[in-house]
């Protein structure tokens, strides 16, 4: 698996402004920390950040069909919908964009990893709630891995989010990439599993 070609080592992390890295430098973002810890780790993989600040589901169901031809990942980390709710979008059109999404990624047998989402209160308990498990459902649906919210635990310590409240500061990076970690790791590990065993044509 992967430097031999046989199967992609490429994970892409297709966001918004969240993964981006949004108000610090590239480099202190947290894909970039993941494919810091995966090297470390030992595990050849690398990391393509496709995320960019703004995007909406129906941004992202347009630009997503390229980023899968062009980098023929075997893992997706789909952070979307976070912007279409503060837009408060309607919820049946960003479950759509979100579905279509999850089908390409499948079509193209790609695993994935689907970032849950919450909203301020000041959005309404009908609007929030329907938003928020609108996630858990197509998790449901598509038999995906569903990553906790990737801010909670988060929203309270100010010390770690920027001015805006919304997006988290460098210093909240690392942890955001512990919040993954169990969910790649597992996927990983059940690759290395999954993986058939050279017989031995001597049969010793």
């Amino acid at each position: 698996m992967g430097s031999d070609g046989s199967k992609s080592n490429t994970i892409l992390v297709f966001g918004d402004s969240i993964s981006a890295g949004y108000g610090m430098q590239a480099e202190e973002s947290w894909p970039y920390l993941l494919a810091g810890k995966l090297e470390s780790k030992g595990f050849d993989y690398r990391v393509v950040n496709a995320s960019l600040s703004g995007e909406t589901t129906g941004g992202g169901l347009i630009r997503l069909r390229k980023a899968l031809e062009d980098h023929s990942p075997w893992l997706l980390i789909l952070e979307l919908g976070g912007n279409d709710g503060l837009r408060g979008y309607p919820i049946e059109s960003i479950r759509k964009n979100l579905n279509a999404m999850l089908q390409l990624a499948e079509s193209r047998k790609v695993d994935i990893l689907f970032v849950g989402m919450v909203l301020p209160p000041n959005y309404g308990k009908r609007y929030t709630s329907a938003f928020e498990s609108m996630y858990s459902d197509l998790a449901q649906q598509h038999q995906v891995d569903l990553v906790p919210v990737l801010l909670e635990g988060l929203l309270t310590p100010k010390s770690l989010m920027q001015r805006d409240g919304i997006h988290p500061r460098a210093e909240a990076q690392p942890l955001l990439v512990e919040n993954f970690w169990p969910f790649i790791e597992k996927k990983i590990l059940s690759e290395v599993t999954d993986e058939p065993a050279i017989s031995n044509p001597e049969g010793h």
